[in-house]
């Protein structure tokens, strides 16, 4: 945490002297070159993101096939769930600049292949669920678009390699910044390309782009030395690597659980977030509120980039999780629009202080070589967790609960609480996941886990190799 621009707080100056001593201090420019990596990532990261996001738009537009839409999108959490700890294993053993790379160039080859096919293939072959050019036109989209976490995972090991352990937390606000701005940009911009300039057009947009970014990266160095081999036949999916650095730092196993469980919860949002929404707002007007609600990941990401997140960003999760879990629970107390969008909008900022904490305390107490596989097998995790309470969710929600509070009974007993309206199975969602998030939260405060790990951030300095001269 800093007291200002560039001021080191307390305690800042003896963490970079131990890092000295220990010859890891990071190079002087440091800041300087990952915030060129940071500016790379996000050009990448905002055209994946937009070709995707385009993709599902064109194929329902023009197949009217939820089916399809949800096939595709299932397909790309599930593929990031199982390549994420593969991942990690390539970022260690491999310079990260060099991962970069292979993180743009497998793209570009992916959306080049795309858009040789909608050239080659009427549209109407290339939208027909029922051939094959479909399946091929979206996976390889697909393929270019999951090889994007791959430079996520190594992003987050540049923030170890690059920057001053007391200035990590920072780093981590400004990768969460740029992610609020890739998701604020594609909801707006996807929708337009494919509704102004179609299919054709944004795949050639997202190539250019993509380029760029491949051809940025050339002039980007990142010092750093070559990761030196394990000892023995290393696997290609190296779990067990995986799960060795994570067992050794006592409390980090709950840590990514408790991430975990928290992605639970907001699986619940994933499903009920845009049903709810469609109750009080025109589908025009919705997307318009999710557009200026989702500033709230520009407005959480900069703060923590300023502040940091204290002297204990464990303790800080669980602070913020509380609130995020009261937050959950009384936004839809009332159906009043302005009350929603609120909440979504202070809900949205308080998010990347979640997951900046998950990667600040990793990047201090996990060492450097191993840091990529705890990063992707923590995304694994978590990538898997919302999307199965979406799946389950939805169905209870939809068949049990949203019956139930339309029923006499229903009204009767929530109805002091949750007031009246047409989404009030919904709200009654929203309420009991969010208090369970309070619930979990508070227990976490309990646990063994919660002190040992605590103490271990608080007494542990960064180990990174110095960079090559």
């Amino acid at each position: 945490m800093t007291d200002g621009p560039g001021v080191p707080a307390p305690g800042a100056a003896s963490a970079r002297q131990e890092q000295q001593a220990a010859g890891t201090q990071p190079p002087l420019n440091g800041m300087r070159i990952f915030v060129a990596v940071l500016a790379n990532t996000m050009i990448a990261n905002v055209t994946t993101s937009f070709l995707w996001f385009a993709l599902t738009f064109w194929v329902y537009l023009e197949t009217l096939s939820v089916l399809a839409t949800g096939i595709i999108g299932g397909a790309y959490m599930l593929l990031v769930a199982v390549f994420s700890i593969y991942f990690g294993t390539i970022v260690d053993r491999h310079k990260k600049h060099h991962v970069m790379v292979l993180s743009s160039a497998l793209p570009l080859g992916a959306f080049l292949v795309a858009g040789a096919l909608y050239l080659l293939q009427p549209e109407s072959a290339l939208v027909d669920l029922g051939g094959p050019w479909f399946w091929v036109f979206s996976g390889i989209i697909l393929f270019g678009s999951v090889v994007e976490q791959l430079r996520n995972i190594a992003l987050s090991t540049t923030v170890t390699l690059l920057v001053p352990v007391e200035r990590h937390a920072n780093a981590n606000g400004m990768v969460g910044t740029v992610q609020g701005l890739a998701f604020m940009t594609t909801s707006v911009f996807s929708g337009l390309s494919v509704g102004l300039l179609g299919m054709g057009w944004t795949l050639a947009i997202a190539i250019a782009f993509i380029f760029v970014a491949l051809v940025h990266l050339t002039f980007v160095r990142i010092p750093e030395e070559k990761p030196v081999a394990e000892d023995g036949k290393a696997p290609p999916i190296d779990v067990r690597g995986s799960l060795a650095a994570i067992r050794v730092v006592p409390g980090l196993f709950a840590l990514i659980l408790f991430t975990t469980l928290n992605n639970l919860i907001g699986g619940v949002y994933m499903a009920l977030m845009d049903p709810y929404g469609l109750t009080l707002f025109p589908v025009e007007l919705w997307g318009l509120v999710l557009g200026v609600t989702s500033t709230g990941f520009l407005i959480g990401g900069a703060a923590i980039a300023k502040f940091g997140l204290g002297a204990n960003p464990v303790r800080t999760m669980l602070l913020i999780a509380v609130v995020m879990g009261i937050l959950g629970a009384f936004f839809t107390v009332r159906e009043w629009w302005w009350l929603y969008a609120v909440g979504i909008l202070v809900y949205m900022a308080l998010i990347p202080a979640v997951e900046a904490s998950e990667q600040t305390v990793i990047q201090k107490v996990v060492p450097f070589h191993r840091q990529g596989r705890v990063f992707g097998f923590a995304a694994a995790f978590e990538s898997a967790a919302a999307p199965v309470t979406s799946f389950l969710i939805a169905p209870i929600a939809q068949f049990w609960i949203i019956p139930y509070m339309t029923s006499d009974g229903g009204r009767l007993a929530w109805g002091w609480l949750l007031g009246e309206g047409d989404a009030r199975g919904i709200a009654l969602v929203f309420l009991v996941s969010g208090l369970l998030l309070v619930a979990l939260a508070l227990l976490a405060f309990t646990t063994r886990s919660y002190r040992l790990l605590s103490q271990h951030y608080q007494g542990t300095t960064e180990s990174v190799p110095a960079p090559e001269a």
